[in-house]
């Protein structure tokens, strides 16, 4: 199943911000439209969309069983009614992280930055889905969306600066953060 971002003038999504993290920002948009297909969603017409990014939602492939049973015990589901904000945050490793074994990857993404550990404590508050697009033929390996409730907001900047902080996103070379307001 293929879920793909298409920012745009109108959608589902309001966009609030559209922010260079690092590396080459994306076209400032009004709105983010979310499709999920068995295709990837094509523009509707030029005009309608600047950019669309497509993603597959696939096997966690840095983690344990372990993790992932307590990921599962805690996690929330994309779609709460209460989860009205959310950000798509697409980002792109450089080669070197690729040229790294799985082995070595794993021992950077979680024995070193912690990424699952860290992360634990945000959630259920914070509903997030990671996308593989590496293959896909889009400009990012990995598109990463969260949901999150108002009130959440000062939770999900404290959790996305701590994976900024770490080791494993030094080998991050392109990141943009969009953030949105579901409409009503």
């Amino acid at each position: 199943m293929f879920t793909t971002f298409r920012g745009g003038q109108s959608g589902g999504w309001r966009v609030t911000s559209v922010a260079k993290v690092k590396g080459e920002a994306l076209p400032k948009v009004a709105a983010l439209t979310v499709i999920s297909s068995e295709a990837i969603a094509l523009p509707l017409l030029p005009s309608q969309t600047s950019w669309r990014l497509a993603g597959v939602a696939s096997t966690l492939r840095y983690t344990e069983r372990a993790e992932k049973d307590k990921l599962v015990a805690v996690q929330a589901g994309l779609g709460r009614p209460e989860a009205t904000h959310a950000a798509l945050i697409p980002i792109r490793k450089s080669q070197a992280w690729w040229d790294l074994t799985q082995e070595e990857r794993r021992k950077i993404f979680e024995d070193k930055s912690q990424h699952i550990a860290g992360s634990m404590k945000y959630l259920p508050a914070i509903a997030r889905q990671l996308y593989h697009a590496r293959d896909l033929g889009v400009p990012f390996d990995f598109l990463t969306w969260f949901e999150f409730a108002p009130e959440h907001a000062a939770m999900f900047e404290e959790l996305v600066g701590m994976l900024r902080g770490t080791e494993e996103w030094t080998y991050v070379e392109r990141e943009v953060d969009v953030r949105v307001i579901r409409e009503e």
